[in-house]
């Protein structure tokens, strides 16, 4: 099967050197996904994307042209392809539901530690010759409240790591709620006007979808204790930036670490001097002192990128050999 394999990074293709991959041909792309790029996939059997390729309608239109008739994603999002026009297309679209929860979970608490505990402003200040201790104060994790908004397998292991590993009272949200693994996470459900009520810290582990979408956004930011912290490390559009920007500026949101940001394909995976400019909307989030973003890595381990690899693999050959792939992404009515 030839595959094109679109916002190729230099871990992608190493991660990808496999015993799997030498039964396909891979074109490695560097440029994302989009309308001006689909071009490139033609005379492929399948594309390989990323969370920030652009799959929508007319992009599936034109690798179907070309002879596209698989998409695969590298990764558990799929909101940013068209299922519907991929079905009307027939077009197979797989992901990896499940590559590595931990490296997420385990990110996302960093998130809490640092931007709680500031070793990223501590760090810059000894780099500095500075050793003072003025402005670094945090609070202990130890007996906070922490509201996990969303519990799939992230949201669980990470409600789990601050519940048995900090002491942390964590109270979690989900339409589809999963009590007996919560409770054994150490977690109980409560409503989302609860959560937002009660907790001192929030982490979001939602996908993004027409109903989450700005989950986080005025009106829920005002339902909030003051001085909450967020932290984000699923989906940059579940939270509404400009609001975010004037909790922050109140006072009313402590700090917040985001590892997503709702624009980010115009910035996210690029080098230097390759960024869009003229965002106001970053420029304004990444001039507040409380506010940590990084580059959507949470994923970044040696363990997640084998793991996506390999299944990524698994359902390309599932597709070639005409078998049933368990990862295939079904139409919701």
């Amino acid at each position: 099967m030839k595959v094109a394999f679109f916002s190729t990074k230099e871990y992608d293709t190493t991660s990808f050197t496999h015993p799997l991959a030498e039964t396909h041909t891979i074109t490695y792309i560097p440029e994302q996904l989009s309308l001006a790029t689909a071009h490139l996939a033609h005379g492929h059997d399948a594309v390989c994307i990323f969370v920030n390729d652009k799959c929508d309608s007319d992009v599936l239109a034109m690798l179907q042209c070309g002879g596209v008739k698989h998409v695969t994603l590298r990764c558990a999002g799929f909101n940013n392809v068209d299922l519907d026009k991929a079905h009307e297309l027939g077009m197979k679209v797989a992901r990896v539901p499940a590559y590595s929860p931990e490296s997420v979970a385990e990110f996302a608490v960093g998130h809490i530690l640092t931007i709680n505990r500031k070793y990223h402003k501590a760090h810059q200040r000894v780099a500095g010759g500075d050793f003072q201790l003025s402005g670094l104060v945090g609070f202990n994790l130890h007996g906070k409240t922490v509201g996990i908004i969303g519990t799939g397998k992230i949201g669980m292991i990470t409600g789990k790591i601050l519940a048995m590993g900090f002491n942390s009272r964590v109270i979690a949200y989900d339409p589809y709620p999963n009590p007996a693994a919560a409770a054994a996470h150490g977690m109980t459900y409560t409503s989302l006007p609860d959560l937002l009520a009660q907790a001192d810290i929030l982490s979001l582990h939602c996908p993004l979808t027409p109903q989450t979408k700005h989950i986080i956004n005025a009106n829920t930011l005002a339902q909030t204790k003051p001085g909450v912290v967020i932290v984000n490390t699923s989906r940059g559009g579940l939270i509404d930036t400009a609001a975010l920007c004037d909790a922050l500026e109140s006072g009313h949101v402590r700090a917040v670490g985001l590892d997503v940001y709702e624009n980010e394909e115009h910035h996210f995976f690029r080098e230097v001097g390759e960024c869009y400019g003229g965002d106001e909307l970053l420029a304004r989030l990444l001039s507040h002192p409380n506010v940590l973003l990084t580059g959507h890595q949470a994923f970044l381990t040696e363990e997640a990128l084998e793991n996506i690899a390999s299944t990524t693999l698994g359902n390309l050959h599932a597709f070639e050999r005409g078998e049933e792939c368990p990862n295939v992404v079904a139409v919701t009515a």
